[in-house]
């Protein structure tokens, strides 16, 4: 496309054909199947294969279509299959139930009933995405089209508003978007909550022959999902957001940094780099706009600490990945000297919807600080794991209960972990609590990059500090000694804790070491590492005393805290446990409990090595951990 009427006509093109694949009125039934990492994982593509299968057997190409969309977010429900223009939306579909689809519904126009959702509460089962609760609460602005088009065609995303955003802006002033973006209030989510339009602006005002786009993609948090979901789901949009920054701040030039892991996100960015330059959409003078812009891709190796925006571009200039001091900051000296914007994927994923939409739209949900929505990967104890996008202030309760549909077989809210392996843990007296950049912070914990994983009754506090300590001591750069050596030290205090070695003067230190590294480290890495210890300190401190005075675990997850018994007057001697036991710590006693022959065994806790493998084996349920 050479103009921006050729790409308006081509728009409502698209529009009108997508719409038409949506309501039926052209004729065919549409099947669309996720897309998603998870659900691929699952053989959705198998799945896909199978139903295109299906229709070629019984040549209906000219009535029934099947496509890969991106992600539905219930990942706990998949694989995913979505039949339009009913809107009926099957869930947990296997191979074995294409056929039944195909016959019932898709030739016989029945509902296969068994494969609709089940409400848990009304057990009645739901027929439309919209009417489960898992969805009532989201609304999608950076999720925008991720579950509704193929994300690799691109005439279906500019079905669903492609390249709006970005003709509004060419036909702005630069100044004019910034300005845009600062009206939408829409700050960062890669973790920091900076305002994008800020950050912007500082780059805009730097002089330079050349200037750079960079999209953070190096999503490393354990259980994080949320950007590859994006790319995976939609890229095309976040391809649009990029060269709308680019514009703004006048580059011609932008840089995808995504994790290598990401191999299907990664081929679909790739794809729709291809598509976007083949369309005209990329490259020399943009539609006669006097803009140019081309997208590169660098792939991450999977150190965490590159997603700290200066060791990213460290690694894009085949550096070794670590922060650098600041100031000066990205906006004024970035990637190869040249000032440089870094915003992360939902980031610029929301811009096209800002500039299509309007800055009032976007501004008008959420809260007075923080604008638009937010996108989590709910994970962790909790019924429905999967993708959540929310209105920031939406509360914890609404994210845990409402949408996440509780904790699992009746247990306990214990705590809920935000932003990450740097976030902290949350308890039930915050679940009210509303979920916005400062919010969280006040409430010792933060926003990050949107990981949000629930704890239950079942859960150790310690060892969860432990593990999050693990993780950030494994993926320091060590390049400043107080987070290379101080996370270290404090990795060691928790190992003695859970191990029944702590004293009280090993909290003090934990404090004190906390803070020495917050305020001393070169980046957000180190200056965040202490807030898991922090948090479950302030908040299960208890929990800490009985590892410490009581030597006990009280969640009896610490193996070095625990200790097997077998009740003997339930133990019938049978000694299938002994032969399970891999370290020979079971034995016989002479005491043989009333209605029972063979005399009771016991554990020789000297020997027992706390694998489980006796309570696994015991029937009679005559063994106990403590």
């Amino acid at each position: 496309m050479k103009t921006f009427d050729e790409l308006s006509a081509k728009i409502c093109s698209c529009e009108e054909v997508l719409s038409q694949k949506i309501d039926g009125s052209n004729g065919k039934r549409a099947i669309l199947l996720c897309g998603g990492t998870g659900c691929i994982s699952s053989n959705s593509l198998g799945i896909k294969d199978k139903f295109q299968q299906l229709i070629d057997e019984k040549n209906m190409g000219d009535k029934v279509t099947v496509n890969i969309v991106g992600c539905f977010g219930f990942c706990s429900q998949g694989p995913f299959v979505k039949i339009f223009p009913e809107d009926t939306l099957y869930r947990l579909v296997h191979m074995e139930d294409v056929e039944e689809i195909f016959e019932k519904d898709i030739m016989g126009g029945e509902v296969v009933e068994r494969l609709l959702y089940v409400d848990p509460a009304t057990q009645e089962r739901v027929r439309k995405q919209e009417d489960i609760n898992f969805y009532k609460k989201q609304k999608r602005i950076a999720l925008h089209g991720c579950g509704v088009i193929n994300p690799e065609n691109i005439e279906e995303a500019m079905g669903k508003g492609a390249f709006v955003g970005l003709k509004r802006a060419l036909s702005m002033t630069q100044q004019e978007v910034i300005d845009e973006m600062l009206a939408s209030g829409l700050r960062g989510r890669g973790g920091g909550g900076f305002p994008a339009g800020r950050k912007w602006s500082f780059a805009y005002a730097s002089k330079a022959d050349q200037k750079y786009v960079v999209c953070n993609g190096d999503e490393g948090d354990p259980g994080a999902f949320m950007d590859r979901s994006i790319l995976e789901g939609n890229p095309f949009a976040v391809i649009e957001g990029m060269m709308i920054a680019g514009y703004a701040i006048g580059a011609t030039e932008g840089y995808f940094y995504v994790r290598a892991e990401y191999p299907i996100a990664v081929n679909r960015l790739r794809n729709a780099i291809k598509q976007m330059n083949e369309m005209g959409i990329l490259g020399e003078n943009i539609m006669g706009s006097g803009f140019s812009f081309q997208a590169h891709i660098r792939l991450g190796a999977g150190a965490f600490v590159c997603g700290e925006e200066t060791a990213l571009l460290n690694s894009i200039e085949g550096k070794r990945g670590m922060p650098r001091p600041r100031p000066p900051f990205p906006a004024v000296k970035g990637l190869w000297d040249k000032p440089t914007i870094v915003n992360n994927v939902e980031t610029l994923a929301c811009v096209p919807y800002i500039l299509r939409e309007g800055a009032a739209t976007f501004a008008a949900c959420g809260t007075e600080k923080s604008k638009g929505t937010k996108v989590f990967a709910l994970g962790g104890k909790v019924n429905n794991v999967g993708l959540v996008e929310v209105p920031m202030g939406t509360t914890l309760r609404e994210l845990i209960y409402d949408i996440g549909g509780g904790i699992p077989n009746g247990k306990a809210f214990k705590a809920i972990q935000t932003g990450g392996p740097s976030g902290g843990c949350l308890t039930a007296e915050h679940l009210d609590e509303p979920i916005d950049f400062d919010n969280l912070v006040a409430k010792g914990s933060m926003m990050g990059s949107g990981g949000a994983i629930v704890m239950d009754e079942d859960n150790c506090m310690v060892d969860v500090a432990k593990f999050y300590m693990e993780f950030i001591c494994d993926e320091s750069c060590g390049k400043c000694s107080p987070c290379r050596i101080g996370t270290k030290r404090m990795l060691e205090i928790l190992t003695r804790i859970t191990e029944g070695k702590g004293t009280m003067q090993d909290l003090e230190e934990l404090e004190e070491l906390g803070s020495a590294v917050r305020t001393n480290s070169l980046c957000a890495l180190g200056q965040t590492a202490a807030n898991p210890i922090i948090s479950t300190l302030n908040n299960f401190r208890d929990e800490y005393l009985a590892h410490i005075v009581d030597k006990k675990c009280p969640a009896k997850i610490c193996k070095k805290l625990m200790r097997y018994t077998i009740v003997q007057d339930k133990c019938f001697g049978c000694g299938m446990c002994a032969k399970a036991c891999p370290a020979e710590a079971i034995e016989k006693t002479d005491y043989i409990a009333p209605g029972k022959k063979l005399p009771a065994l016991q554990i020789d806790p000297a020997k027992c090595v706390k694998c489980g493998a006796c309570m696994e084996r015991c029937k009679f349920k005559a063994i106990e951990k403590q």
